[in-house]
């Protein structure tokens, strides 16, 4: 096994068979595909139970497992201290940090659909990679290409509408059953790690509901891209720095369902969020 680090978060990745150069942490940050040259470091602790050890220890005092000082044994290089250990080890005998790799999804990496069962497979729009669902048209985007996907359909929205956009009609509140208390509420397991997404409501108060795993990516329904752009343009215009910042926003969620700058909402599978992802591939080529 082959581990790196991430050098803000320390999230730990397993890139054994990761060919890229570098690979993208939830966090955002780049981390490089190269394994730090190991060092000679003295046994501490046990690499099964992370127990601390006696200096002479040839077993540990808490769980009995044996104590591996054989270089040639040694393969597993920590990626914080870069200590060799056993490649079984599950803490690092020297720093003790536990070994615990998140799952690396690569961008040109299939995935199935969380919604409707389908394979989703990779694309990118402008740079910007993501997994399309052909059969209902949803998006998944990884954690750290969320904020740059969303700065591109707020970009493609303002150049496609005409001047006037934040106007008290384009501020207006939502069509009577868009209050998102009124949706079903489903749960979804992330593409990735299969564990249950964290429903959210964007920045607050957009009633664009998301379905998040904060280790992998987000989920975007059809539409919501779309939603998500035309509340931000009726609100400054300014795309939050972080995801689900936490903006001073007073004014109401615009219903730009039934705007013709915005099309017409469809409850079909090929919605809004659809057109809008055309369009930012097409004002970017």
């Amino acid at each position: 096994m082959r581990l790196v680090a991430c050098p803000d978060c320390h999230r730990q990745f397993d890139v054994t068979r990761v060919v890229a150069a570098e690979i993208r942490c939830a966090c955002g940050a780049a981390v490089p595909n190269a394994v730090h040259a190991p060092v000679e470091a003295a046994v501490h602790r046990c690499g099964s139970c992370g127990a601390g050890l006696g200096a002479e220890a040839e077993r540990c005092d808490y769980c009995a497992a044996p104590v591996v000082r054989d270089p040639g044994a040694l393969s597993l290089i920590c990626p914080e201290c870069f200590a060799r250990n056993a490649e079984d080890s599950r803490f690092c005998t020297a720093c003790g940090v536990a070994f615990d790799p998140s799952p690396v999804a690569e961008p040109g990496e299939e995935l199935p659909c969380v919604d409707c069962g389908g394979l989703m497979p990779p694309r990118e729009v402008a740079g910007t990679p993501l997994n399309e669902c052909p059969g209902c048209n949803g998006l998944w985007v990884r954690g750290d290409a969320f904020d740059d996907l969303v700065a591109r359909a707020v970009d493609a929205a303002r150049k496609s509408a005409p001047e006037g956009l934040a106007t008290a009609e384009a501020r207006a509140p939502r069509v009577a059953g868009g209050n998102p208390a009124r949706r079903e509420v489903r749960y979804r397991k992330c593409p990735v790690c299969e564990a249950f997404m964290h429903r959210k409501n964007y920045r607050k108060c957009s009633g664009v509901i998301l379905d998040v795993c904060h280790d992998h990516g987000t989920w975007l329904d059809a539409d919501e891209l779309e939603e998500i752009a035309g509340f931000i343009l009726a609100n400054g215009g300014v795309p939050p720095v972080k995801e689900f910042a936490e903006p001073k926003v007073t004014t109401p969620l615009p219903d730009l369902s039934h705007d013709f700058r915005y099309g017409r909402r469809s409850d079909s599978a090929g919605g809004l969020g659809r057109s809008l992802l055309g369009l930012i591939a097409a004002l970017l080529e």
